[in-house]
């Protein structure tokens, strides 16, 4: 799309093509975790704006637009036609375009004598966001819109459930259009995730019925990795497991994600720089804001971010001390060079070392980065451990997995509550919330009501505990309750020694927990159809071939081989723990692949609040 839907065009200089990029809010979130600043100025995009910020025209140079075709934008690109910005012009549409929108650009291009000037008008099907090769997520504005609040609230009119059920395929729509190939789906039966997947059927059959204009072409399936075999689409509803979203972590992005702010790949740091001596006495200094990207260029990022917090910050510590190493070896040559004197030894000493030293010069950039990258995780983890320290998230963690693998608990849950340096109100919400989606026998309403009290006087919001115990026995009819194995994290004994003399991460007092891993109820649904295992969870999850001329409702798969691809998408909002325990499953697998994506990303505060919304209605 940036080099014109086309191969790389490089004019005669050699250099590439410059011209101006034009987004709205969806295309900038689209884009934003793709392409740095420096990779776009590389393909010859010297601007790029808002569509609807104020822009001076730029007469003699190409733009492209890259915009949902909303009236308003539609409305805009026709100011921008009349008021002759720009040279020409390459429209992109994030989803597809209605008949009636696209004569009201062509209508605008005539009344402005610019239809020679609008060069290109593409649908590019790329309604959705890519956060990692193998993680989408549908959409960051208004995600609200389609949120699990949005999907579960109880005065909801079917105008409005089809209105959020046709936003999710749209976008799901466009993902397999990008992979190029034709899913065969599952879904459970009496939840959003089968209404996702009846419309998505219907969507890609109809499509495929106008040979002419399908987009599953020959050309372009087989163009991504699914080339012999078709997909597996898995639809999930986040109502299964209501207890990994609230579940407090121990991986390295999924800590991040859930103590920082962090989206879209970028994390805002908020640094308070020391004390500053005023007349009025000592102050804290006034907070930095820094913000990194955690990108795919990131190795150290790529490596750990499914990392135990300990490892990591064990990591980042062994990487400080290679750099270390190799910063003294430049300083040691660089002194040997400044050597006096014109005896013979110093000379045969110095044709040795400027050899070592051209290497070293050469490795600077290298160094450079190496730098960076150690600086960013530095100030990442430790932003990180405070918050694990502060709040005790280790025991958190250690607990919650006792709980959620049903082993014996060590302390009272009451006595977690109340104590007073354990964690935030909300960690405390979270913990008896876990507890309580997971106990076979609700508690009695005596301890209902002795929890209630502690929570009360920690001061917790009590709302989302509406709504769950609502969701609890609803839920009681539907099914039984996930199970989630029975393995616990292993501590290894207490970082009582600090990890390193002049270390930045004293792990003092945390523990330092090993994952074992098990399958969350996401990935055990996966595994149960991905390899074609009868189990009483998944055996009347429906099947659906798009590809079939009939679409006959079945439970019974047509195919009996294991898939080597699949998509788990869940329905009503996903989060980095079950991403990362998908990920850790399919490394076992060799040859196979596993997407994961949802309609929305969130971290436990924010699904808290989303609950707690929804148990004042």
């Amino acid at each position: 799309m940036l080099n014109f839907n086309l191969p790389p065009i490089k004019n005669s200089t050699g250099e590439p093509i410059w011209k101006v990029l034009i987004y709205d809010r969806f295309g900038q979130d689209i884009i934003s975790p793709l392409l740095s600043v420096k990779e776009l100025r590389d393909m010859g995009i010297t601007l790029h704006l808002l569509l609807h910020s104020d822009r001076d025209p730029i007469p003699d140079v190409p733009a492209v637009y890259f915009v949902m075709p909303t009236e308003e934008n539609i409305d805009r690109m026709c100011q921008d036609l009349r008021n002759q910005l720009y040279e020409s012009y390459y429209l992109n549409f994030i989803s597809a375009i209605s008949r009636s929108k696209l004569e009201d650009i062509a209508n605008a291009a005539l009344g402005a004598s610019a239809v020679t000037q609008v060069a290109k008008v593409f649908d590019q099907y790329l309604n959705f966001i890519t956060l990692e090769d193998d993680m989408f997520v549908l959409c960051n504005q208004n995600k609200e819109l389609i949120s699990y609040r949005a999907i579960n609230r109880p005065d909801i009119t079917d105008t409005e459930m089809e209105a959020i059920m046709d936003t999710v395929v749209d976008s799901l729509f466009c993902f397999f259009v990008t992979l190029g190939a034709i899913p065969i789906i599952r879904c459970s039966r009496g939840t959003a995730a089968e209404m996702v997947a009846v419309k998505l059927d219907k969507k890609l059959r109809e499509n495929l019925r106008d040979a002419r204009n399908s987009l599953f072409t020959g050309d372009t399936l087989g163009a991504g990795q699914f080339s012999f075999q078709r997909p597996l689409l898995v639809l999930v509803d986040r109502n299964i497991d209501l207890a990994t979203p609230l579940h407090h972590t121990w991986t390295y992005q999924a800590l991040v994600h859930d103590v920082l702010d962090f989206h879209l790949n970028r994390v805002n740091l908020e640094e308070s720089s020391g004390m500053e001596n005023s007349p009025a006495g000592a102050r804290p200094k006034k907070k930095n804001k820094k913000s990194y990207d955690l990108t795919p260029a990131d190795k150290f990022w790529q490596k750990h971010k499914g990392s135990p917090f300990p490892e990591v910050a064990e990591s980042v510590q062994q990487e400080l001390e290679s750099y270390r190493a190799q910063e003294d070896e430049v300083k040691r040559l660089k002194s040997i060079m400044g050597i006096e004197g014109e005896d013979e030894g110093a000379i045969s000493m110095l044709s040795d070392n400027t050899a070592k030293l051209t290497s070293a010069v050469s490795s600077l950039p290298e160094l450079l980065e190496k730098k960076r990258l150690i600086d960013l995780h530095t100030n990442v983890a430790t932003a990180v451990l405070e918050h694990i320290k502060a709040r005790k998230l280790d025991v958190y963690f250690e607990y919650e997995e006792k709980i959620m693998s049903k082993s014996t608990l060590d302390k009272s849950l009451l006595d977690m509550i109340s104590d007073p340096d354990a964690g935030t109100p909300e960690d405390k919400m979270r913990l008896f919330l876990i507890y309580y989606i997971n106990s076979v026998q609700a508690p009695s309403e005596a301890d209902l009501e002795q929890y209630k009290k502690a929570l009360t006087d920690a001061g917790c919001n009590l709302t989302p505990l509406k709504y769950i115990k609502q969701w609890k026995a609803f839920a009681k009819m539907a099914s039984a309750p996930t199970s989630y194995g029975n393995t616990t994290a292993k501590p290894l004994g207490l970082f009582s020694r600090v990890m390193n003399t002049g270390s930045q991460f004293v792990m003092e007092g945390v523990k330092n927990l090993v994952l074992k891993q098990q399958n969350l109820p996401v990935t055990r649904i996966l595994d149960n159809l991905m390899e074609m295992k009868s189990n009483p969870e998944t055996d009347d999850y429906r099947y659906f071939d798009p590809k079939m001329l009939r679409g006959s409702d079945s439970s019974v798969p047509r195919n009996k081989n294991p898939f080597q691809e699949a998509i788990v998408f869940v329905v009503g909002g996903g989060n980095y723990i079950e991403y990362q325990n998908l990920v850790d499953y399919i490394k076992g697998k060799q040859g196979k692949h596993v997407l994961y994506g949802c309609s929305e990303l969130f971290n436990a505060a924010q699904f808290i609040k989303q609950l707690s919304q929804l148990g004042e209605k």
